[in-house]
Parts: C-alpha cells; structure tokens; sequence
C-alpha cells in the first residue's frame, strides 16, 4: 500500500515560531514538501511532509520538539474544475470519512496535474477506493520531488 508519512508537532502560537522551525529543518538540508497549520489560541500544530522523515523526527527530537508521525495518503488529482472529486467522489462511494487534507507545495512541471495530501479514517480502504478507480498514489517517491 503506498503512503506518505506525515510529522505532526504542536508549536507555541507566537510570532517566529513557524521560522525557527523553518530554519532548523532547511539548516539541517530538510525540504518541506507540503504543509498545513491550524492554531486555537496560544497553540497550533503544524502537519507536513518533509523530504527524510527519519531524518526529521530525529531533527526535531534532538531539539527539544515532540513530533508524531501518521501515514496518510497522497493522490493525484487532475489539474481542472472539479478535478478534485476524482478523488473525493471514490472516498465517499467507499464509506471513507476525509479528516482533513493539503496540496503539495510544488511540482516542477506538473502542468496538468496537483498532488493532494489526505488524512482519512480508514487508510486501507481509501487506498483500495482510489487505485481502483487508477488514481494515482505516491509512496515514499514523493520525499524526491
């Protein structure tokens, strides 16, 4: 089953926050793939997905951070109204519930063509749902680009 890690990690909600985490991970020659942050008042957690996530936890451990690691799914999606329900629809028809997702940041080239990252509730299912209808997914390929 192909799938992307994704590191999770709650940050103080303060200014410089997001650039000291930025900074420690681009010092130590880490790319940010694709992120999400959400704050609620003096917290916010920052979801991304990075370009050696051992690397990163290891990274950010050592530097006093507590991140978790989940596997999520990346698909793509065509490049045009409505493309995103190309992958949408086969998740609804399959009874998987979308958590949250994100795009990828950057895709030299990619035309035609967007990455989208998706946290889901059944993780099995959603992958079957989604190569079934031959949607492309990415695996540890993605850390690559």
């Amino acid at each position: 089953m192909k799938t992307v890690k994704e590191i999770a990690l709650k940050l103080e909600n303060r200014p410089g926050a997001l650039s000291e985490l930025s900074e420690l991970l681009g010092a130590n020659g880490i790319n940010i793939l694709a992120l999400t942050v959400i704050t609620q008042d003096s917290e916010g957690t920052m979801s991304f997905v990075a370009s050696d996530p051992s690397r990163v936890v290891n990274i950010l451990e050592s530097a006093g951070y507590s991140p978790a690691i989940r596997e999520i799914i990346a698909a793509e999606a065509p490049h045009h109204p409505g493309g995103l329900n190309a992958i949408l629809k086969p998740l609804k028809l399959a009874g998987v519930n979308v958590q949250y997702l994100y795009a990828f940041l950057g895709l030299y080239g990619s035309g035609d063509r967007s990455i989208i990252l998706l946290g889901v509730d059944k993780l099995a299912v959603a992958h079957d749902a989604l190569a079934k209808e031959w949607i492309r997914l990415y695996g540890e390929e993605l850390y690559n680009f």
